[in-house]
């Protein structure tokens, strides 16, 4: 992917070498191209029964659209190697509570991507619902997007990151 940041180890660092391709038609996911990101019921129909099942790893991530729920995914989190939440629009936030439920409720731990209208001024909130890789939008610049991550340095409220209030910082 393109314009791609991670936090490795807290650091937020621009991803060069992703091997993962996002897609989004399904007549896209018959051409070989190393990993790809599927939508949910693509990614289903192209499981083996003990992926579906949670016994072994899938070789394709999934990306949530924003109607997906969330919830549904529990039994089979074990199997996936990344979770990817679409925002089809800056001004769509049902990805920010997906992220939230991925990492507080349901306890995902993997590499959880915001992909789609991703841009500068969203990242510092997505990463504090739990987010922790970004696809920037590809019109926009990957290293002033970098500059969105450090927008905030003193949260008031709970988050994935620090679940406690200011007050309760004390």
């Amino acid at each position: 992917m393109n314009n791609l940041i991670k936090l490795l180890d807290g650091v937020a660092q621009i991803v060069t070498d992703d091997p993962w391709r996002l897609v989004r038609e399904a007549q896209a996911a018959d051409e070989p191209a190393g990993p790809l990101i599927l939508p949910l019921e693509l990614w289903r129909t192209r499981q083996s029964a003990a992926v579906l099942a949670g016994l072994a790893v899938s070789a394709d991530g999934l990306w949530l659209a924003p109607d997906d729920d969330a919830e549904s995914l529990g039994e089979l989190l074990p199997a996936l190697p990344l979770l990817a939440v679409d925002f089809p629009s800056f001004r769509d936030g049902r990805g920010y509570s997906q992220a939230y439920l991925l990492r507080s409720r349901l306890g995902w731990r993997g590499e959880l991507r915001a992909v789609g209208d991703v841009l500068r001024d969203q990242l510092s909130h997505m990463r504090q619902c739990g987010f922790d890789a970004f696809a920037v939008r590809a019109d926009k610049s990957v290293d002033d997007a970098l500059l969105g991550l450090a927008g905030m340095s003193v949260l008031y409220g709970r988050s994935v990151i620090e679940p406690r209030p200011l007050f309760r910082r004390r």
